[in-house]
């Protein structure tokens, strides 16, 4: 592809949003990006409408060559390709330099180039002097635009750097601009800026020179985001962000933050129309390939980013949700979700009931009831706020919704057996009664959950014929209360999926293997309501 601006959004050429999730997101530790991840990535990040997507550094690495060799085909429709890289060694011509030949064999119509401009690492670490370097950012940038590249400069280390001596740092910026480059951006590499000081020097840099600059933000104070609009609203018109904040030590500015910020908060259209709303998909789908856990709480697009526990929220947002959401979830993709602790009141309640689909807004006395029963069994340990289809079936007994269980438990047994080769297995037997019938049935597993799991299914199985397809997917053991020894009160959360969703259960009893079993129990009556079984089910919470 040949774009060198970005296609498709209102403020065109004017301001751009910069991606560099696949260069410098892809050094936080633990992500390792294949050629395939990249070329996904690039594609999802187009989706969402940014403008320039860094794709890494020819030439110093194999793999960003290769990607670069296939994304010549990626059927972008907003985004232009960056290719990232230094400028010409001391002493070395440009034309003559590997890198900087790498660099146009990329093919990316746009190269970003990375200097030093503050003057203790251009004398340590480059060893050359200010002249030298600002040569070397000189002839690289006019070399690259005399081949018809567009060429930025991201001025490593700029803030720190031009507070030690900022004639050195605006040197090398000029050294950029004046030989073809369309945007200057200011780097804090180190990420120590806050954002008051860090606007003042955008704002004197912009008034000194004129030039076109751009932001550069680490999280290091966790302030990359604030920094990053910090710097727009002080004349910036290029921002550099990661998705999710991904990058080494503690990251880069937040892609989705900024642009939510950027949207919804400073009224700037840049992105392509209608697609804010993508912001929380893609950041849950680039989190995956990076095979990193989404952040529950991150700013917008977390699942907890509009989530309200105390009643006193809730109170409110029953009158009016924007009362205490700071925009409509739905802008970035997002929704409001409501917890039931026991903090939570009447308002909290009927208002999560609503959203599981059951009404209690014309039910007092069972509103008044699940309140109750909410409190007193979160007071023993138990908590909702992750597991809504055990929520559900609590609150479907309470208003006389589930009248009968699909099966009825009569007793089970677990045993553990060490073998003789060190082998350790675990054997359950259940009795249960279903569909009319005692049913006995005894399976193994490699551990007593495990093994009940089995039993449970395999007795249940010729009863039910969804059984097939829910599975177990997560399974999580938290100790609640400390008391000598092993004697502790036990919280099982159990995730199960049938394809085509995902719910969770909780349990809670002094022994482990009870509250698995409650946990257990209560995912396939709830499979059972949603299969819309003859006999509707009842909650296997205990009373």
């Amino acid at each position: 592809m040949t774009r060198t601006a970005p296609a498709g959004t209102p403020l065109g050429d004017a301001f751009h949003v910069y991606d560099t999730t696949l260069r410098d997101g892809a050094q936080r530790e633990g992500i390792s990006y294949s050629v395939a991840d990249k070329l996904v990535v690039a594609r999802l990040l187009d989706e969402v409408g940014v403008g320039f997507i860094e794709g890494g550094w020819p030439g110093a690495l194999p793999k960003d060559t290769e990607f670069f060799e296939k994304a010549r085909e990626l059927p972008l429709e907003h985004a232009a390709l960056v290719a990232f890289g230094a400028t010409r060694k001391a002493g070395v011509r440009a034309d003559a330099d590997p890198q900087v030949r790498a660099l146009l064999d990329s093919q990316a119509p746009v190269v970003t180039l990375v200097a030093k401009s503050d003057l203790r690492h251009i004398e340590r670490a480059l060893r050359t002097d200010v002249t030298e370097a600002c040569a070397m950012v000189r002839d690289t940038v006019a070399f690259l635009t005399g081949e018809g590249r567009r060429v930025f400069l991201d001025a490593e280390h700029f803030f720190d750097g031009y507070e030690h001596d900022p004639d050195c740092a605006l040197r090398v910026l000029t050294a950029a601009m004046e030989a073809g480059a369309d945007v200057a951006v200011l780097c804090d590499t180190n990420g120590g800026q806050l954002p008051l000081r860090l606007a003042e020097t955008v704002g004197e840099v912009v008034a000194r020179t004129g030039f076109r600059v751009g932001i550069h933000c680490q999280d290091d104070t966790g302030c990359a985001v604030a920094n990053s609009v910090a710097a727009v609203q002080a004349g910036a018109s290029h921002v550099q962000c990661t998705a999710n904040g991904y990058g080494e030590r503690a990251g880069n500015a937040d892609l989705f933050a900024v642009l939510g910020n950027l949207v919804t908060k400073l009224g700037m259209p840049v992105l392509p129309t209608g697609r804010l709303p993508e912001l929380s998909r893609v950041s849950h789908a680039l989190a995956e390939i990076a095979n990193i856990a989404p952040d529950t709480h991150q700013a917008y697009v977390g699942s907890s980013a509009f989530a309200h526990k105390a009643g006193l929220h809730a109170s409110a947002i029953k009158v009016d949700p924007l009362l205490y959401n700071h925009i409509d979830p739905e802008v970035v993709g997002n929704d409001m979700r409501v917890l039931v602790t026991e903090m939570a009141g009447r308002a909290s309640l009927e208002l999560k009931g609503r959203e599981l689909g059951v009404d209690l807004a014309g039910r007092p006395d069972a509103l008044s009831a699940a309140v109750r029963k909410v409190k007193e069994l979160e007071s023993r340990g138990w908590s909702f706020e992750a597991a809504d289809a055990s929520l559900e079936l609590l609150l479907r007994r309470e208003v006389a919704e589930l009248n009968g269980p699909p099966f009825t438990l009569e007793s089970y047994r677990v045993i553990l057996d060490h073998r003789v080769d060190g082998e350790v297995v675990s054997e359950a037997t259940v009795k249960v009664h279903v569909a009319g019938a005692r049913v006995i049935a005894t399976a193994e597993g490699n551990g007593p959950v495990h093994a009940l799991d089995a039993a449970l299914r395999k007795a249940l199985a010729p009863h039910l014929p969804w059984l097939g397809e829910v599975t177990l997917s997560d399974y999580k053991v938290r100790i609640l209360t400390e008391s000598p020894g092993t004697d502790a009160v036990t919280r099982v959360l159990v995730e199960s999926t049938d394809r085509e969703r995902e719910w969770t259960t909780v349990g809670v009893h002094g022994n482990i293997v009870e509250a698995s079993w409650l946990a257990l129990c209560d995912a396939l009556v709830h499979k059972a309501l949603r299969a819309g079984e003859r006999f509707q089910p009842v909650s296997m919470v205990s009373p």
